[in-house]
């Protein structure tokens, strides 16, 4: 186990132990890439600890076949670790105009919400990734208030990874750790599109 001492050690009645196995609440958020490339990879260290993984991603397609889906699909079924749970949450949101009403998507993003809610309070899952969760909030269709009081107020071991740009100030302050992920350079900045791989 990594060795260190923190630069702060708060007066607030717990072990060394205790304070160490507080479940977190994890934002990464900012203009650069490798926000939900970075959860991911979170959710196969705790797959790996045999913790159960809940992934909701809440704007990009349905219809897309991304490559950490496919392989957190493949770990959850190997029985090697923890199960895992892949739920798509709407149809491209943010990315892709497609069929269907605000208002719908609105009401997809609340009841994806819900579910979360449901799961939270049933302690379903050890690690939950709510990927691009920030567009949601920064739309209005999810009350930030009640994520941050739902989030605070979790009981068990449950982590929470929130990825997406524009992180809401109510929720980095709630959060036990924020990642800005800052664009230095990107292929998309010379006309290059995502590619396989790469992208997803």
């Amino acid at each position: 186990m990594p060795q260190g001492q923190p630069d702060y050690v708060p007066d607030d009645g717990l072990t060394t132990r205790q304070r160490r196995n507080r479940p977190l609440l994890i934002v990464h958020t900012g203009p650069g890439k490798g926000k939900s490339t970075a959860a991911f990879g979170l959710a196969t260290r705790g797959w790996a600890q045999g913790w159960d993984i809940g992934v909701f991603q809440f704007v990009k397609s349905a219809k897309w076949r991304i490559g950490e889906e496919r392989a957190l699909n493949v770990l959850g079924e190997s029985g090697e670790g923890g199960r895992v749970d892949w739920n798509k949450m709407g149809e491209g949101w943010s990315w892709i105009q497609r069929a269907g009403t605000e208002e719908n998507h609105a009401a997809d993003a609340a009841e994806g919400w819900a579910q979360i809610k449901r799961d939270l309070a049933a302690e379903t899952y050890r690690l939950y990734v709510l990927d691009e969760f920030t567009y949601p909030m920064k739309w209005g269709w999810v009350d930030v208030d009640d994520v941050v009081e739902t989030l605070t107020q979790r009981g068990g071991q449950q982590h929470v990874i929130i990825t997406g740009r524009d992180a809401d100030p109510r929720l980095r302050e709630a959060a036990d750790l924020v990642t800005e992920m800052t664009k230095v350079k990107h292929p998309m900045d010379a006309g290059q599109k995502g590619q396989r791989g790469i992208e997803w």
